[in-house]
């Protein structure tokens, strides 16, 4: 089952940890410069707190469907809603859901570890 499977599994029930482990091997693979990448535009992008926050100990900021929609633009929206099968609609909302939680998990002494590719 690929990464998409399994996000597509998620989504039919609760957004849960694995859901969360999956999102960056997707921004990996749709994004340009994948996670870190991402993380680099939402910085750019005057979420560089937030972006801190997941990747330090403390709790996990939040960011808004809004927020990630204007740093990915619609373009990767409507790649990454392709990928998963939802709509494009739905996308941003999902992101901004799961992202905290996957960057702080892949980053648990305070650097980001990508998937592997």
């Amino acid at each position: 089952m690929s990464l998409f499977d399994s996000i597509k599994g998620s989504l039919g029930g609760v957004l849960g940890e694995a859901a969360a482990s999956a999102l960056p091997g997707i921004i990996e693979r749709v994004v340009p410069g994948g996670l870190e990448g991402l993380l680099l535009k939402l910085q750019q992008s005057g979420l560089g707190a937030q972006v801190n926050s997941w990747l330090g100990r403390g709790p996990n900021e939040p960011i808004t469907a809004e927020d990630v929609n204007r740093v990915l633009g619609d373009q990767h929206v409507r790649d990454i809603a392709a990928k998963l099968g939802i709509p494009a609609d739905q996308v941003a909302a999902l992101i901004s859901q799961l992202l905290p939680a996957a960057v702080d998990k892949a980053s648990p002494e305070g650097k980001l570890h990508t998937p592997a590719a």
